[in-house]
């Protein structure tokens, strides 16, 4: 099971190790990244697995969401199953 988790906001140092860490933190190893700068713009997706969390993935996208509050972020957090069946027309 994946998840694919974007993160949006203002760049600043360590956004990358903030996720990373969360992510390890909570079991779900990430196996895919891009992200890029755009006008002092941060932009993340990542795809990790989460077949080992060490909670529920409902806890696992609530905790996301508030690492993203903390630390000034949009971050959204979704079972690849729904990111698939959002993108099929």
């Amino acid at each position: 099971m994946k998840a694919v988790i974007s993160v949006t906001g203002k760049d600043g140092v360590g956004i990358v190790a903030k996720v990373s860490v969360k992510c390890a933190e909570f079991g779900a190893n990430i196996i895919d990244i891009s992200q890029t700068v755009l006008d002092g713009y941060f932009a993340m997706i990542l795809i990790a697995e989460v077949s080992n969390l060490t909670m529920t993935f409902g806890d696992f996208v609530d905790a996301m969401t508030a690492l993203g509050k903390e630390s000034g972020l949009q971050i959204h957090t979704m079972h690849e199953d729904i990111f698939n069946s959002m993108h099929k027309i």
